[in-house]
């Protein structure tokens, strides 16, 4: 076993000193974000776009609880699930730690986090990003 955290899937997010920030990109001629990042605007097809870090918090919209696995997912069962606002005005669908969703509740904060989902083949742990309450 390695013991490295490895990310699900490169370029999603970035882990420093325990802050965790989702990876976006902005065009450079419109200033349109997409999340996840891509190479080619969206919303004006420019093709000059630069990475950059989105917000740590975030307000939540919506949300739910998963009870059962979806097919592929190799992480835990049951997974709260839902919509995350940015202060950069992007809504994030997202992985919740939160399975109570009575707990849950319209507007309150939120911050990013990461969750293991499994080991893989090297030994590593594969995680990805979610959201978790408070600040």
């Amino acid at each position: 076993m390695s013991g490295r955290r490895v990310p699900v899937h490169p370029g999603l997010f970035e882990e420093h000193d325990g802050e965790v920030a989702l990876l976006a990109s902005r065009c450079r001629a419109c200033g349109g974000l997409q999340f996840p990042a891509a190479s080619i605007c969206p919303s004006c097809r420019g093709e000059d776009v630069e990475t950059v870090r989105l917000s740590p918090t975030g307000t939540l919209w919506g949300w739910t609880a998963v009870h059962t696995a979806p097919p592929g997912y190799e992480g835990p069962v049951p997974f709260g699930f839902g919509v995350v606002e940015l202060p950069e005005g992007l809504r994030v669908i997202t992985r919740l730690e939160a399975t109570d969703v009575d707990a849950l509740r319209f507007g309150m904060p939120v911050r990013a986090a990461t969750a293991a989902l499994h080991t893989n083949e090297d030994g590593d742990t594969v995680v990805t990003y979610t959201f978790v309450p408070g600040r």
